[in-house]
């Protein structure tokens, strides 16, 4: 420490590069600091530092830390303390540009395994980004001082010191009871379970916070069931869906959407205070919906679409603008290919003429002048063929009850199992749908050629995420604003992290997508989140972990993409 205050009062009003002399290695009473990357600008992106807390002054328990469920808890609570201290500490720290300023990779309501705060059982690293303090741009050493030897210090007494054994321990039980709720699911296929008392409506449309005074969930009786969790005397009670069709029907603003939201959310596990701790779904359910402009490359979407005008081959489809029954198509057949077990729709973002065609309709149009064949005609076939789930919410056609397994009524936010009274309907008023026996049809796979990844702009190579959902890729962007399971803006960045990585070690090959995703888990997995990077061996603070699905959403929306079908 004594060090970095004699460099910081030797560079004071010199030029703002002098700080490059501040990086390095600095010993305090109860932290080692790294300071890794230094800014070249008072306005340029923040300085990246490390503080590392040997275990002999903040240990861990073994027992925390002995699977990635638990582990991945512990680092988030640790995350929450270290946000909330610097969003409610006041530093003060003066000067131009981005001084003073101090960010931080701070968790939303789901837990996600993310590299802000990282643990073992030697130590706790602690990354942040901070604003070097100027006036103009010469550097303010007083200030940086404050940055250093009094917010820095501040930060971790107020987090990683203050933290109590309980906290963690609570953090540490709940991963523990998801991952019961999971290991029952897969034992009973179930899909989906959504708790007894679960608070699923959300504070308002930019907020992911419980709404105050909702209605507790409160599973139909047909559906309910109870699992034996560590941690509790009682079992928890609630709704599961089993694998096959269900239809989440009733009227406007009943809360149909909602459920199926915290359904879709439910691939992560929730934090303590959510609402939605227990509420549980198969990690590889994925969210579809039409998608009107997006790109479209190489895909098979002939199970849905077939004989086009002018002979366009749907066995192979590429367009630049897809419309929205082309776009939905493509977006079921991409997640097929990346290894989805269920999907998640909802009519109200859907291409009517992709979900339903009626009977009427089929006699005015014959089937040979309809190049579409509707998502009801096919939604069997999946289940029964592919073994792939449906979750649907459907409130303007009654003929889905044709094909459902179950049915739920929303009423008031309050669910009915009304499977019993669809199939009296369908008894009273039966329909003569024009349907065929034939095969769900062929999913194929594709690979990437490496000239897809085209991150270089002018002299260097940048893959850059700008918010949630887009990423500059050399001279293009990237955008994916309708991936509706991609939660954090740090998964962004691990995303664009992931492309540079391909890129930089011409990883694509001639895998195929579904083998280069296992590839990326695999190393994600074994090397960690950092392994990415260019700052493996440093500072990757900022990124947390995407799912394959939502990786291979962002590959598939490369203006750039260049496929072939394997």
């Amino acid at each position: 420490m004594k060090e970095l205050m004699q460099t910081l009062k030797q560079i004071d009003g010199k030029g703002y590069k002098a700080y490059k002399s501040v990086q390095g290695h600095y010993t305090f009473s109860d932290f080692d600091l790294y300071i890794d990357y230094v800014q070249g600008d008072p306005f340029a992106a923040p300085s990246k530092i490390r503080a590392v807390v040997p275990a002999g002054k903040r240990a861990l328990k073994d027992s925390w830390l002995e699977s990635y469920r638990r582990r991945v808890a512990t680092e988030d609570i640790l995350a929450r303390k270290v946000g909330a201290a610097i969003a409610t500490g006041n530093f003060s720290i003066k000067g131009s540009g981005k001084s003073g300023n101090i960010q931080f990779d701070r968790p939303g309501q789901e837990v996600l395994e993310r590299s802000a705060v990282q643990a073992d059982s030697n130590s706790i690293t602690v990354c942040i980004s901070v604003g070097l303090p100027a006036n103009g741009r010469k550097i303010n050493g007083r200030e940086a001082e404050k940055l250093f030897i009094n917010a820095v210090p501040a930060i971790l007494r107020n987090s990683i010191f203050l933290v109590t054994d309980n906290e963690i321990e609570q953090a540490v039980q709940l991963a523990d009871q998801q991952e019961a709720i999971r290991k029952e699911m897969r034992k009973n296929n179930w899909i989906s379970f959504v708790a007894n008392g679960s608070v699923l409506p959300r504070a308002s449309g930019i907020s992911n916070r419980p709404l105050k005074d909702a209605v507790p969930f409160q599973s139909p009786q047909e559906n309910e069931v109870e699992i034996e969790i560590p941690h509790r005397s009682e079992p928890v009670k609630g709704m599961a869906i089993k694998k096959g069709i269900t239809l989440i029907v009733g009227g406007g603003y009943h809360g149909k959407s909602t459920i199926l939201e915290a359904i879709e959310r439910g691939v992560y596990s929730h934090t303590n205070g959510d609402g939605r701790e227990y509420v549980v779904t198969d990690q590889d359910a994925v969210k579809i919906r039409a998608e009107d402009g997006r790109k479209v490359t190489g895909v098979n979407i002939s199970p849905f679409i077939n004989n086009l005008p002018h002979k366009q081959d749907t066995t192979y489809f590429s367009t630049e603008n897809a419309s929205g029954s082309t776009s939905q198509a493509a977006n079921v057949m991409e997640a097929l290919e990346a290894g989805a077990g269920t999907l998640l729709i909802d009519e109200d973002t859907s291409a009517t003429n992709f979900m339903i065609r009626d009977y009427r309709m089929q006699k005015l149009v014959h089937r040979d002048k309809e190049p579409i064949t509707p998502f009801i005609d096919k939604i069997k076939q999946m289940r029964d063929q592919l073994e792939v789930s449906t979750i649907l919410v459907m409130g303007g056609s009654g003929d889905y009850f044709d094909v459902a397994d179950s049915v739920i009524m929303m009423e008031a936010y309050e669910p009915y199992n009304v499977t019993g009274e669809a199939r009296a309907i369908m008894s009273d008023h039966p329909i003569n749908r024009e349907t065929s026996d034939e095969s769900f049809g062929h999913v194929s796979g594709r690979s990437f050629q490496q000239n897809s990844l085209q991150t270089q702009k002018g002299k260097k190579s940048k893959t850059q995420a700008k918010g949630l959902t887009t990423i500059l890729m050399g001279r293009t962007d990237i955008t994916f604003a309708e991936t509706e399971q991609l939660v954090d803006t740090s998964q962004t960045r691990m995303i664009a992290e992931i492309i540079q990585h391909l890129d930089r070690t011409n990883a694509l090959g001639d895998k195929s997508l579904y083998k280069l995703l296992d590839d990326i888990e695999a190393q994600m997995d074994q090397k960690g989140l950092a392994s990415f990077t260019v700052f493996k061996d440093h500072h990757p603070g900022d990124i947390a972990r995407p799912r394959r699905y939502e990786i291979a959403a962002v590959l598939n929306r490369m203006r750039t993409a260049k496929v072939n079908q394997t």
